[in-house]
């Protein structure tokens, strides 16, 4: 992992992928309860944070392809 140059500031690449994985999850989240499927769901906390760290894992492995 390297760090990502923004305008002169080095940040680490983890810190992009995860603000990148919380946009993706607050979509994903909208659309779940959009779709009424929190129902199906037994603890929603336990489900969104299973749901976030699902959503980190593809952005961390898609970034590594393209790297």
């Amino acid at each position: 992992m390297a760090d990502i140059d923004l305008y002169g500031v080095f940040v680490p690449a983890l810190l992009v992928w995860a603000l990148a994985a919380f946009l993706i999850n607050l979509v994903v989240r909208r659309l779940i309860g959009a779709l009424g499927l929190y129902r199906l769901v037994w603890h929603r906390p336990l489900f969104d944070l299973c749901l976030y760290l699902v959503c980190l894992g593809g952005v961390v492995s898609l970034a590594g392809r393209l790297t």
